[in-house]
């Protein structure tokens, strides 16, 4: 069984409808053909790579299914990517099939035009349900043959291939249906990008479980949000910290009504609890469930129950259902209350490796464990926070500072969109703490010495900001993660 196949085993024989974009609606039916329409291009067992270049769409939705149906497998890539990216993607792979929104095949031909290589562009058009002679589908694969490469940013300029299993994709989508009670009327509102594992795992789940999801590709506009949840009566909302940042301060969140909503999930990077607290506070009634995960896990790691929100605030909860994470410390062993070590994962959702990195992926993958180089303690119950990765850890002055501390404080001032902490070089203190701060539009009275003020009184010495600098927004890639590399110096 391939993950298509997993994906519809129930929901391709629903009469309702899968996707909602551009106020069109998509049945499981449509959707289903375009699948194997999709598949039949690709061309059954042949094992090659076949990229997708485009922001959520139903081609993004159909491709996505139908490579992995054929056996083929899936190359989802950031349509913004650079052109030396982009090449070395398709160099790499060896590419010649891509599925493009037909706005991206002129900047496509322009960015890969000196590669050399002939290379199918398929279109909307090709996929059109009607199309005929395209439905045959792939020859038998194993589970465990990689279904999915995903292209996250590393350490270098060179990006690393994160391979996925048909059987990694299927335990990590049928674990967070089980721990989030999905159900056929559940009904996403998506504004993460699906080539994003987040995003993906959201296609995944609600297609899997026969819910629904509604395309929003214009947060550039956040009221959208709002207005789409309310016209589509959607039932669930998924952001990284950014995305909450943004609703809570430059909407209007907490006034608004949206009586639909049930849950709304938080993962992709660590959002204060300030901003946690405010969120509880605009919604009450809705669950908040707070998560953890890595590419590398095929997306999700632990989640926060919402009956524990606000007494393990902080918390990134326990590993999800299916997956052992335990936090470890040097010597492998687990850490006691209060201790700080390394989390390590155990299960079936892990990834197969790096592509063509065999030393990346014997420094994450060892003993069948994966080993996230982030640090974290447990308190008395077993809940799990984390700490910092550990290339972020400042040493300030002898002291081991983590940024998330200052943060924390930092988000209460009002004024504060967000703000990201760093440590720079100095002379004295080895790598003193620095602070990136985005303000609200037209706030006023807000210096770098009432920053300072505030934080002296609420955090040690040591943690206080020796450096405070505005900034009308931070570095972001694609999925609206900040990059802190971007922000050192």
């Amino acid at each position: 069984m391939t993950f298509t196949d997993y994906v519809f085993e129930h929901s391709g024989k629903l009469d309702k409808t899968a996707i909602i974009h551009k106020r069109k609606e998509i049945s499981y039916g449509e959707l289903c053909r375009g699948v194997d329409t999709a598949a039949g291009l690709c061309g059954a067992g042949n094992r090659e790579s076949v990229m997708i270049l485009s922001e959520n769409s139903p081609l993004f939705v159909k491709a996505f299914y139908g490579i992995i149906k054929s056996g083929c497998i899936c190359v989802p890539v950031n349509p913004s990517a650079a052109a030396e990216e982009l090449n070395y993607i398709i160099g790499t792979l060896e590419i010649g099939k891509v599925f493009a929104e037909e706005k991206l095949v002129q900047k496509l031909q322009d960015k890969i035009g000196r590669n050399g290589r002939d290379i199918i562009i398929y279109t909307e058009k090709d996929l059109e349900a009607d199309a005929e002679g395209n439905a045959q589908v792939g020859s038998p694969v194993q589970e465990t043959d990689t279904a999915v490469i995903m292209f996250t940013s590393g350490s270098t300029a060179i990006p690393k291939g994160v391979m996925l299993s048909h059987q990694n994709l299927m335990c990590n989508t049928s674990s967070i249906i089980e721990y989030l009670d999905l159900k056929e009327d559940d009904r996403m509102e998506v504004v993460l990008p699906f080539y994003y594992c987040y995003g993906t795992s959201l296609l995944n789940t609600h297609l899997r479980c026969g819910g629904s999801l509604v395309i929003n590709n214009r947060f550039m506009f956040p009221d959208t949000v709002l207005q789409d949840i309310n016209t589509y009566r959607c039932t669930g909302f998924a952001g990284v910290p950014s995305t909450f940042q943004i609703l809570l301060r430059m909407t209007d969140l907490k006034n608004t009504a949206a009586p639909s909503l049930k849950y709304i999930t938080q993962a992709g990077g660590k959002l204060q609890d300030a901003y946690i607290s405010e969120l509880a506070d605009a919604r009450p009634g809705v669950d908040i469930i707070v998560m953890y995960g890595q590419t590398e896990a095929t997306a999700r790691l632990s989640y926060l129950p919402p009956e524990f929100l606000k007494t393990k605030m902080g918390s990134i909860g326990k590993g999800i259902p299916g997956t052992k994470l335990e936090v470890l410390n040097r010597e492998g062993l687990p850490v006691k209350p209060g201790e700080t070590g390394e989390i390590v994962a155990t299960g079936c959702n892990v990834m197969k490796g790096y592509l063509n990195d065999q030393e990346a992926t014997r420094e994450v993958l060892r003993n069948g464990s994966l080993h996230t180089g982030d640090l974290a303690t447990v308190d008395e119950d077993g809940f799990i926070y984390v700490v910092a990765r550990e290339k972020n850890i400042i040493k300030c002055g002898g002291n081991r500072v983590s940024p998330r501390d200052i943060e924390n404080v930092i988000v209460q001032i009002p004024e504060v969109v967000e703000c990201a902490v760093v440590g720079v070089d100095h002379e004295i203190l080895g790598e003193a703490v620095k602070a990136w701060v985005v303000l609200k539009p037209g706030a006023q009275g807000i210096d770098s010495g009432c920053v300072t003020r505030f934080c002296a009184e609420r955090l040690e010495k040591h943690k206080v900001p020796k450096f405070v600098e505005f900034t009308d927004g931070l570095p972001k890639n694609s999925s609206g993660k900040v990059l802190y590399k971007k922000l050192y110096g």
